[in-house]
């Protein structure tokens, strides 16, 4: 699996709680040192990866009950919203689900910078690419890549259509061609290695300790979060039978539903409000 690195964890500690808890998003430094602690996290690596977050647009210098802290800026409240929806509501295709968004784009070169942009953007929303200027998702992606482009201000460089693929080759064959589909069975195997041995530990366990739930929730969502992007969610009929994806997202859903509320426990003790 991808490196849990501190950016990324306190990234995902926001996204898990940082904004439904009392603080709504602003956090005290001292409360963020413990809480990285959990997972192995040291003060120096937690200023050190504020300060990335900091130039990077996603956080601000705040005052937290008198304390020096940390808040969400408004873009990274928007990058979690939109998160939120693919990364706890990830629906596999269905077996007719067969209809796709295709992406035609064309960006003048004196603007080539925002070239790169769109494509590392829909990639990133999980298009493949069917052409030279050409991507493709399953057609239910198609409201989440209009409101992700319009809120980048890439709409003007991009049209949208919808269709079926009629040939000339079996579409089961042409997804291989659009999608890495081995490198994306390769990560959701990674993910079954790290985190189904410790489902199942939790499965024998009779109580849930706030402060380990929150360290192995934490982990398996930082590690999970990125998967549902990677993955379009296609048809099971356009994948290979042994396909993993199912049996990871049940692992992810396993691990929330053991862990999220207990970990939330843990996570408030760096209120000072509560």
């Amino acid at each position: 699996m991808t490196e849990h690195t501190p950016s990324s964890l306190i990234v995902t500690f926001f996204g898990a709680y940082g904004r439904a808890e009392a603080w709504d998003g602003r956090i005290p430094v001292a409360g963020l040192i413990r809480l990285m602690g959990a997972v192995d996290v040291d003060p120096q690596s937690v200023r050190s990866a504020v300060s990335r977050l900091k130039r990077r647009g996603l956080l601000e210098p705040d005052r937290v009950g008198g304390a020096a802290g940390y808040a969400l800026s408004e873009d990274a409240r928007q990058l979690l919203a939109d998160g939120d929806r693919r990364i706890y509501g990830h629906p596999a295709g269905g077996a007719g689900d067969q209809e796709w968004v295709l992406a035609v784009f064309s960006v003048p070169e004196s603007e080539r910078h925002k070239r790169h942009l769109l494509r590392s953007r829909l990639a990133r929303l999980g298009f493949g690419t069917a052409a030279p200027g050409v991507w493709i998702a399953p057609a239910r992606l198609h409201e989440e890549a209009l409101h992700t482009l319009r809120r980048l201000g890439l709409d003007t460089y991009v049209d949208l259509f919808t269709g079926t693929h009629l040939g000339f080759e079996p579409t089961a064959a042409a997804v291989r061609r659009w999608w890495d589909l081995d490198a994306v069975a390769k990560r959701h195997h990674a993910f079954l290695d790290a985190h189904e041995p410790v489902l199942r530990a939790w499965a024998a366990r009779e109580t849930t300790p706030p402060q380990e739930a929150f360290a192995d929730y934490l982990r398996a969502l930082d590690s999970w979060r990125r998967l549902p992007y990677a993955d379009p969610g296609l048809s099971p009929a356009l994948l290979p039978p042994d396909w993993p994806g199912g049996r990871a997202a049940a692992v992810f859903e396993g691990l929330h539903a053991r862990l999220r509320d207990a970990g939330a426990q843990f996570a408030r003790s760096a209120d000072p409000t509560a």
